[in-house]
């Protein structure tokens, strides 16, 4: 409620109204009233979503921030590199101490040796057996 108004003077200000305004109109007179406190608090609810929607906003572009940030100063990336650095590092090394040995040249194509068939499939019955 309204800070200090009691219950006794709403008392007093709704038999005021009754007498100015008369019993006949006071109805449509008190649900203007309630149109008019609906549509300020209406008012106040939208200019309060508006004022959080401006925090969430910056909330918003603050976080983007960071993130853009993180992207520029990647450890995890950073990391990487120096390991695939030290990897070529460390091969290098080995290479130089036991270098591989260089593969033969190729022969020349050649047919290459034919290898007798073996029968996999089953031989074939014979003219005279019958087994019915």
């Amino acid at each position: 409620m309204l800070p200090g108004i009691g219950f006794s003077e709403l008392l007093l200000l709704g038999l005021a109204a009754l007498i100015i305004v008369g019993p006949k109109d006071l109805p449509m007179m008190m649900r203007r009233v309630g149109q008019f406190v609906g549509k300020g608090r209406a008012m106040a609810r939208e200019f309060q979503a508006a004022f959080e929607d401006i925090a969430r906003q910056s909330e918003l572009d603050e976080l983007r921030k960071e993130i853009e940030d993180l992207k520029k100063d990647n450890t995890m990336k950073k990391a990487q590199d120096d390991l695939t650095a030290f990897e070529a590092d460390v091969n290098s090394a080995v290479m130089e101490k036991h270098p591989s040995p260089k593969p033969a040249a190729p022969k020349p194509d050649t047919a290459p040796e034919s290898k007798p068939e073996t029968d996999t499939q089953p031989a074939a019955p014979k003219p005279g057996d019958d087994a019915a």
